[in-house]
């Protein structure tokens, strides 16, 4: 049985087409993220970057990206170890940390639909920032729902 590369090398060993197949689909990480400035914890919100295509949960504009979206995170092998945001299930993330990757993971499914049906992607659950007006806002009201302690102070309120 053969040993698959993701197990045998490092990220920095891999080529260009075994580092982007490395990529689930899940589109975790193109939702936009707030960070708490007292405690530095991360919060991904449920509002993705205006690129991601919702039914595939993949980059509308992958080769363009970082001229597009300036912030958008080019992950590289020195990069990876340091994003606290990725998510524990990322691809990146495992293999950087040694652990293999999931079950539904496409490399190991030879399913690019196994992340959906597993329930890992934001397909069904996100929705673009084209349609929201004040993501920050947003996220605030969607934690109070969930926490029922945040409150969002508008400029009105001072």
């Amino acid at each position: 049985m053969d040993i698959p590369f993701w197990r045998l090398k490092t990220l920095a060993q891999m080529s260009d087409t075994e580092w982007d197949s490395l990529c689930d689909g899940c589109g975790q990480c193109c939702l936009h993220k707030l960070e708490d400035e007292s405690s530095g914890e991360i919060t991904p919100t449920d509002v993705a970057c205006r690129y991601l295509d919702l039914g595939s949960c993949r980059c509308s504009d992958y080769q363009n990206r970082q001229s597009n979206v300036p912030d958008c995170v080019r992950l590289t092998p020195e990069l990876v170890p340091q994003l606290r945001w990725l998510p524990s299930t990322c691809g990146y993330r495992l293999v950087a940390e040694g652990r293999d990757l999931f079950w539904w993971h496409p490399l190991k499914s030879d399913d690019p639909e196994s992340v959906h049906r597993a329930g890992i992607s934001v397909r069904g659950s996100a929705v673009s920032e084209d349609d929201i007006a004040d993501v920050e806002r947003r996220t605030i009201e969607r934690l109070n729902e969930m926490r029922g302690s945040v409150r969002y102070a508008s400029r009105d309120d001072a």
